[in-house]
């Protein structure tokens, strides 16, 4: 057979398999698709990562067992298999919650959005800048009557299992909210408020530690815990402390202190608000930018 017999066959396959293609095949790869993004997206955003490198050194060791013909390893191996995936549902019961939450949320929030001409990045950041500026104005309050406060915003990497720890709350964060949550001697002053988007999650919440012992001896327990919540998650902390009034952030393992009012909503604003042309901007465009920055 000739090239050009080979590219009309080729051709005509082509063209039957375009003529034969129907609009449930289509709705079929969409879904499929969705799916696929849905499951990437989760793991990105939960500490799933960390569980995908543990199953990926459980499938390698299982194969050197099975190759080395390890009979009892194998039949353990095997039956912990069987029930990976209930171990898994109970893993990640609050991340799976959370994410059909937003699924019913968003897919209703979404019609209204149509209707007023704005995207939901748009409605979100407006949400997100009023929830910030009541933040601010709480903080600059109890910073002046030294007051001390422990709040932590939530972002990629959700936080069901810090959540569980305190009560739950699930109300908008207003200023009068916050404030009445940290108010002394109220039953949840002493742990931290978790604010998931604009709402107040839960509140009376216990943090990790961190187990730096370089930090600076002036740091009480809410600093502590907020660099200790920083460091296991993607989240960013705002104490207040009730020694002396001095408003900090804390993101990454890394404190900035002496914040005011000001300062700490422009640094809100930068970590919790995403622009559409930041959006927009792919990993080639950031790495570029970041070269440009360097040099």
């Amino acid at each position: 057979m000739s090239y050009s017999d080979q590219l009309t066959s080729l051709f005509q396959q082509v063209l039957g398999v375009i003529g034969s293609f129907r609009l449930a095949d289509f709705l079929d790869i969409c879904l499929v698709a969705f799916v696929v993004y849905s499951v990437v997206k989760f793991v990105r955003e939960t500490r799933a990562i960390q569980l995908f490198k543990g199953i990926l050194l459980f499938g390698i060791v299982y194969v050197i067992i099975t190759v080395l013909e390890m009979q009892a390893s194998s039949y353990l191996f095997r039956s912990v298999a069987s029930n990976a995936v209930v171990f898994l549902i109970i893993i990640f019961t609050p991340e799976i919650r959370h994410a059909l939450e937003s699924v019913g949320r968003n897919g209703f929030s979404n019609i209204s959005l149509i209707s007023l001409g704005k995207s939901s990045k748009q409605i979100m950041n407006e949400k997100l800048n009023s929830m910030i500026t009541a933040v601010c104005r709480s903080v600059s309050s109890m910073s002046e009557n030294k007051i001390g406060a422990l709040i932590v915003f939530e972002r990629q990497t959700l936080l069901g299992s810090i959540i569980e720890t305190g009560t739950s709350v699930d109300a908008l964060a207003t200023e009068e909210l916050i404030g009445t949550v940290f108010f002394p001697k109220t039953p949840l002053h002493d742990g931290a408020a978790i604010i998931r988007g604009d709402r107040v999650a839960a509140a009376g919440c216990i943090l990790p530690l961190t187990k730096n012992n370089a930090l600076s001896k002036e740091l009480g327990t809410r600093h502590r815990a907020a660099i200790g919540m920083s460091e296991e998650s993607d989240a960013v902390v705002v104490v207040v402390s009730e020694e002396t009034g001095t408003i900090s952030i804390v993101s990454k393992g890394n404190i900035k202190r002496d914040l005011t009012s000001a300062q700490l909503r422009d640094m809100l604003q930068d970590y919790l608000i995403v622009h559409e042309d930041e959006k927009k901007k792919g990993l080639i465009g950031k790495l570029l930018s970041r070269f440009s920055k360097k040099s």
